[in-house]
């Protein structure tokens, strides 16, 4: 085994740390929209190479959590990026439609997978001291996992893949609408859909979704802090 071989497997435990830590700093609003990633920086902070702190980049931008400038290096998203309106268009226009292929597909074992979820979400809190003014890790994979619950009764799993890639792309603007539109009542908002679903109105629960989408794409556009 050669000394490169050697080196590789450390590098790359390495470069997950610094891929983990990055993007939770990105999360938690650690650096504003906008505001430039440098490599240099990155790695005198965490003691480590360019090399693996590059790698750490790339890995955050295919999350959708920064962007690669041509000849400017890494960044944050923009608040204002056009990209966050799509990416809500493209939501809107997939979701729903799943949405109601799966209240009509949806077996038993379905119905309970959505209680449960629906349950564990409620009973999550969405915001601890500890964590900041963005939602707690825990509510927002319970978040995660009742959106994705609503939907897998469809029994496609390319439209499922598309959901859990558009979920990706969007949880940067998921966390910057939350902190814009503090008063929103997430609750009411999910006990409305679960109700929807589970009474099988496939019309009122596509509905609710398309609406809950749009809320969150509309706190990106309202005033409020940055």
């Amino acid at each position: 085994m050669t000394g490169t071989d050697q080196a590789s497997p450390g590098k790359q435990m390495l470069s997950e740390q610094v891929y983990a830590q990055l993007r939770d700093a990105i999360m938690r609003g650690r650096y504003a929209p906008g505001e430039a990633l440098k490599p240099q920086d990155l790695a005198k902070a965490q003691g480590v190479s360019l090399a693996v702190v590059r790698e750490a980049l790339v890995r955050v931008v295919g999350d959708g959590l920064a962007d690669r400038l041509p000849n400017r290096g890494f960044a944050v998203p923009a608040f204002s990026d056009r990209r966050w309106q799509e990416i809500a268009e493209a939501r809107r226009t997939v979701e729903p439609v799943v949405l109601r292929m799966s209240v009509e597909r949806g077996d038993i074992e379905w119905e309970a997978r959505v209680r449960a979820a629906h349950h564990r979400l409620a009973r999550t809190p969405a915001f601890a001291p500890e964590e900041g003014e963005y939602y707690t890790g825990a509510w927002s994979e319970a978040h995660r996992v009742f959106h994705r619950a609503l939907l897998d009764g469809c029994g496609n799993p390319v439209l499922l893949e598309a959901f859990d890639r558009l979920w990706s792309a969007s949880e940067l603007a998921r966390r910057w609408s939350a902190r814009r539109t503090p008063g929103r009542d997430h609750l009411r908002e999910h006990r409305r859909l679960e109700e929807a679903a589970l009474a099988r109105d496939a019309d009122a629960a596509a509905e609710l979704l398309a609406r809950h989408l749009t809320e969150t794409a509309a706190g990106l556009t309202r005033p409020g802090s940055a």
